[in-house]
């Protein structure tokens, strides 16, 4: 889900600038999706390739969608909260801001048939089915008939308040705040038939005011009782305020799938829960290290090998004054090296953060039962009380997690606006797989960047294009609308090959009459691309590679406008005194 007041990007898997929201529509690329009913907050989206539907939660309605067309006529539920309970949520002193209403702030796949949803009931949460049909043709999107349930442990109550969930096998692992008042934060486990199991309660040492941000299942081996859940979050310091400590710090935590709590201590509690530090810094020409230390966003792109996705982390600034964004990117074998890390453990006279150096107990914290390391433990029930106090007292990791080479992928600060969310897309060109990033900012506009090696220390990062918003398809959302953007609008890059070569777009291509969309089946004998280095010369011989005006008219002076079709091309006047005749070649 997005965070309020910002642009949220989601994607199935252009003309250089700045691009307005009206100059976007006029290029036939976006279609924004108007509601013919009275709604708002757009935040919750979930795609559903097997039927070609995009499901949209909103306050009091969910919404099916056409995947390739939002306009197509949509399939709608009207799922408010009753009468009596939003004069009930009134009494309480809330809806000053509206928050008495049903908001949809989870939707999952439950079935092939069905989906499971969840709402804030006007401050008391309730989940329910929706009934999806077997095939889009069915037409079905409706609530299941006289069921409803508590939310609770499922859904927050504030629907200021992130949440994060993920059904699993049945079970819903959710990062929610479980009070009213909001203030138990837990990740939980419920439904299922399985035992209920969350963070151990108040303990700041968990989790300190934590904001949840995305979860997901990553298997660790071969052996599915090694499966862990991955979860990311940012949380406020234990040592905030203790000078240069930063205020709030990234956090990447996991448990095990199959961890029932303890069996005296730590009863109905992970008995796996660890967490670790995500470091996103860089060093500033003046030698300056600027931290970016509040985790946003993460996006985790799977690859072949299950075990090892990428995973991509949105940070910002945690300060007011300055402004500043980056991504960093991390990988699954540096995470595992912290997790199977020293501990941390605060000790001494200024009760310090150290390296825990004494003894580890068996089995080590933090692994699963019935898994490599422990073939002979049935259930987390059979750890040891040494083991499940330990854990208890040290959830935290010592080392923090780098990310890859050590330095952001982008970079951005002496800017108005900071990144709010994140997508990735791989895209096959000719000479190679890019990754192309799509990064939401609080202004309401995505960029389109793609970051390219440029020898073996340094990177070149492209910014495509930044558009202004409200499978080849961009699902931008907001508390504002929602829109539907297309991933490549070629023809905007001119009517040259050179122009189309210099945009450096992974998705667009010359085919030899025109920019278009690229795709890998494409004849090689008349695409032209060159993501890499951008070279109309070497491209485009055969083609218009650059583009000659050429006007005669003596004694007098015209005005030659070029402007470059893409922020990657720079333009150069070439001046030829001939008599009776004035070049200008661009």
């Amino acid at each position: 889900m997005c965070a309020s007041m910002r642009v949220c990007v989601y994607a199935c898997v252009c003309a250089g600038g700045f691009l307005s929201s009206p100059e976007l529509l006029d290029t036939r690329a976006a279609r924004p999706f108007s509601f013919s009913f009275n709604t708002s907050d757009y935040r919750i989206l979930l795609m559903d390739q097997d039927q070609g539907r995009l499901y949209l939660g909103s306050r009091e309605y969910l919404v099916a969608l056409d995947m390739h067309n939002v306009n197509k006529e949509p399939l709608i539920i009207h799922w408010p909260a009753s009468d009596k309970r939003k004069g009930e949520c009134r009494m309480t002193g809330k809806g000053g801001q509206g928050e008495c209403a049903n908001f949809v702030r989870m939707i999952e796949p439950w079935n092939r048939t069905h989906l499971y949803t969840c709402g804030t009931g006007a401050y008391q949460p309730i989940c329910t089915f929706i009934n999806r049909g077997w095939k889009a043709e069915d037409y079905v999107f409706r609530l299941v008939p006289g069921f409803l349930e508590s939310g609770k442990g499922k859904c927050s109550y504030d629907p200021f308040q992130e949440n994060i969930a993920a059904l699993i096998n049945g079970n819903l692992y959710a990062g929610v705040h479980v009070d009213f008042m909001g203030t138990d934060p837990a990740l939980f486990r419920t439904m299922g038939g399985r035992t209920a199991v969350r963070t151990e309660q108040y303990d700041s040492r968990w989790l300190n005011e934590p904001v949840f941000i995305q979860i997901q299942q990553i298997p660790d081996s071969a052996e599915r009782n090694d499966d862990k859940l991955y979860f990311f979050f940012r949380e406020k310091s234990l040592d905030a305020g203790g000078g240069s400590s930063p205020s709030v710090l990234a956090r990447v935590g996991r448990v095990c799938l199959d961890d029932e709590g303890g069996q005296k201590s730590l009863v109905n509690r992970w008995t796996s829960f660890l967490k670790a530090r995500l470091i996103c810094s860089v060093i500033g020409e003046d030698g300056v290290e600027t931290s970016f230390d509040e985790l946003r966003d993460v996006f985790i792109q799977p690859t072949q090998d299950e075990r090892n996705p990428v995973i991509y982390a949105l940070f910002t600034t945690a300060g007011s004054v300055f402004k500043g964004s980056a991504v960093c990117v991390y990988s699954m074998a540096d995470i595992r090296n912290v997790f199977n890390g020293p501990f941390s453990h605060k000790h001494g006279h200024n009760y310090q953060w150290t390296v825990y150096t004494g003894k580890i107990p068996y089995p080590r914290p933090g692994t699963c039962p019935g898994g490599t390391f422990t073939p002979g433990i049935r259930t987390s029930k059979d750890f040891s009380d040494e083991a499940v106090n330990f854990m208890r007292a040290h959830p935290l990791m010592y080392h923090p997690v780098y990310p890859i080479h050590r330095r952001p992928l982008v970079v951005r600060t002496g800017v108005d606006y900071r990144f709010t969310a994140l997508v990735v897309d791989q895209v096959d060109a000719v000479d190679a797989r890019y990754e192309v990033l799509f990064l939401g900012t609080d202004r309401g506009t995505v960029q389109k960047v793609i970051v390219l090696p440029k020898d073996p220390s340094t990177m070149e990062e492209l910014t495509l294009e930044e558009v202004e918003v409200f499978r080849q398809q961009l699902y931008v959302s907001s508390e504002a609308g929602l829109t539907q953007v297309s991933l490549h609008r070629c023809g905007v890059y001119g009517r040259a090959c050179s122009d189309c070569c210099l945009a450096r777009d992974p998705y667009c291509a010359w085919d030899g009459e025109r920019c278009t969309a690229f795709t890998p089946a494409t004849k090689r004998r008349s695409r032209r691309q060159d993501v890499k280095h951008g070279d109309p010369l070497r491209q485009c011989r055969g083609f218009n590679a650059k583009e000659t005006v050429q006007f005669g008219v003596e004694g007098s002076s015209t005005f030659l406008e070029c402007q470059s079709r893409s922020p990657q091309a720079t333009v150069k006047g070439i001046l030829d005194m001939r008599p009776f005749l004035h070049t200008e070649s661009f």
